[in-house]
């Protein structure tokens, strides 16, 4: 497993993107309801790529869906979360700013929607498939895995340094790095499909 599985996790996943929805969330919680917070949302970040390497495949099979198809649906996907980041927005965030005002979603909102879909969406599931597919060995498998642990790393980090993070980017640096992120991510999203695609039609591959 390359680290290329690694780098369009990131892209998606993006938790510095997600640094001023976790402070809007977060407005008046206590330092340790915070601390839970971000902790929570770590590990459910975690959990849901997990889940998705060792059982997605499976689910593919149960409702007969060829993998390739699987590619080209979910590189579309990567695609228009990459165009959303390049109008400097979250991959995912598009379906949860419905959620903004909602009270029931404020009081668990380490998992819904900080982890899901703000952290890991359907974008993020459906390319960690992908990847479980290519993966021919228990140790690349494995590995995808423990990229789920670098991912949920990556975003306790950035939330914890939230407020701080902040004040040195500003606006304008999340959006700058948000648009960089984005435009990575739809040139990632262009190569999924396009495999997917020699596979749905051999021709092409010619």
């Amino acid at each position: 497993m390359d680290t290329k599985a690694l780098v369009t996790l990131l892209a998606i996943v993006n938790p510095l993107a997600c640094v001023p929805f976790f402070i809007h969330y977060t407005q008046g919680f206590s330092p340790e309801l915070r601390r839970r917070t971000i902790m929570v949302s770590s590990f459910s970040a975690f959990v849901v790529i997990a889940t998705s390497a060792l059982l997605g495949l499976k689910l593919l099979e149960f409702f007969s869906i060829s993998l390739a198809s699987f590619q080209v649906g979910g590189g579309m996907l990567l695609l228009t979360s990459s165009l959303a980041m390049l109008n400097a927005q979250p991959a995912e965030a598009k379906s949860a700013q419905s959620e903004l005002d909602d009270h029931s979603v404020r009081t668990s909102v380490a998992v819904v929607p900080l982890t899901i879909p703000l952290l890991t969406g359907p974008a993020t599931m459906s390319t960690v498939v992908i990847y479980a597919e290519k993966a021919k060995t228990f140790w690349q498998l494995g590995t995808l895995v423990g990229y789920g642990v670098i991912i949920g790393i990556a975003t306790a980090l950035c939330f914890s340094l939230a407020q701080p993070i902040a004040r040195v980017l500003g606006k304008t640096g999340i959006n700058v790095m948000t648009r960089l992120m984005g435009l990575i991510l739809a040139a990632l999203a262009v190569e999924v499909m396009a495999d997917g695609l020699q596979k749905l039609f051999p021709a092409l591959a010619r």
